[in-house]
């Protein structure tokens, strides 16, 4: 946008991006839930033994804990990355 033509900007504005795509999904989570709908990837809601259906009905036990925690460190890994 500013006009710098720079691979490493380029590269540390692309990590800062999807960190906070991850976040604003995790941010969102709950308001979807209460329309049935989940946006959270099932191969990590399955790692953990978790269901949409979890998600739902607004669990909040350890296992429903840690997928959001997973997915909160993937946005903690891209942040690492512009560092």
């Amino acid at each position: 946008i500013l006009g710098v033509r720079d691979i490493h900007a380029d590269h540390a504005a692309s990590h800062i991006g999807k960190a906070q795509g991850i976040v604003t999904c995790l941010r969102a989570t709950p308001y979807h839930c209460t329309r049935r709908k989940v946006f959270i990837p099932m191969d990590i809601c399955m790692l953990h033994g978790v269901s949409q259906e979890d998600f739902i009905r607004g669990k909040q036990e350890k296992n429903v804990r840690d997928v959001i925690y997973d997915i909160a460190s993937q946005a903690h890994i891209h942040l690492e990355h512009v560092r």
